[in-house]
């Protein structure tokens, strides 16, 4: 498994390890969304898989979705391959465990916090900053409420609040929180411990526990892409955002 250009993909023991490969910022943009779309599907035709795990090179997770994908003529292929990814992963009984070593911001956010179980460095930061460049994070407020609450949940969505792993782990958004100099080995370690289980038991765990919540999660998205394309599209404001951050310049925005 290893066509890719912006992934890695590895498969041991019960465990897929699909390693974001766009340096050193991991910009999500459409070919590498479409590539780890392709690595999931490949990865999740195993039915006996136990987890899997996504990681990065680099010094960031992932600073979110190429802000260039978001204009007129990308943004329903950025949508469609974007949620694609949650859809697909909301999908599996494996587990779904983010390592996070740096910043996720945008959808490198959404990309973490979506997983079963979130681990952190210490160095690591969360944040929905899109409001700041006049769009939102769908899958973000489809998912940080029954996570940490409406208001916290609105903080960071509709503030555009940034947050570091201590404050992720007190508000119930991280599971693990580790050293930054001990953290490969600690998700290793963390990883370890899955591959001691059963790994139909460990599929059939995690079904009996969120087959609710993503039917919500999934009924939800489709509200919330409708509201995306059908009306915060239409806004001068959103692609006044979008200009003004891809000419390096502050938005002047028109309030419609």
């Amino acid at each position: 498994m290893s066509d890719y250009e912006f992934v890695t993909v590895d498969v041991t023991d019960g465990i897929a390890t699909i390693t974001l490969n766009r340096p050193p910022l991991n910009v999500l943009h459409i070919p590498m969304m479409a590539e780890i779309n392709a690595a999931l599907e490949a990865v999740l035709a195993d039915a006996n898989l136990a987890a899997i795990a996504l990681r990065a090179n680099g010094k960031a997770f992932s600073a979110g979705v190429d802000v260039s994908d978001h204009t007129d003529e990308k943004v329903g292929d950025m949508i469609a391959q974007f949620h694609g990814i949650f859809r697909r992963l909301a999908a599996t009984d494996a587990l779904t465990i983010a390592a996070v070593n740096g910043a996720a911001l945008g959808g490198g956010c959404e990309l973490a916090t979506f997983c079963d179980i979130v681990l952190a460095s210490e160095r690591a930061k969360f944040g929905q900053p899109e409001v700041q460049v006049g769009v939102l994070p769908p899958i973000a407020a489809c998912i940080l409420p029954p996570q940490i609450g409406i208001k916290k949940a609105i903080e960071l969505t509709a503030v555009g609040t940034t947050i570091k792993a201590d404050e992720a782990y007190r508000i119930g958004l991280v599971n693990q929180v580790y050293p930054a100099d001990e953290f490969d080995a600690s998700v290793d370690t963390y990883l370890a411990e899955i591959r001691k289980l059963s790994r139909p038991v460990v599929r059939l765990a995690k079904r009996a526990t969120t087959m609710l919540a993503r039917e919500q999660i999934l009924a939800h998205l489709e509200k919330v892409e409708a509201l995306y394309l059908d009306e915060l599209m239409k806004l001068s404001d959103a692609h006044e955002g979008i200009a003004a951050f891809l000419e390096k310049r502050t938005p002047v925005w028109k309030h419609m």
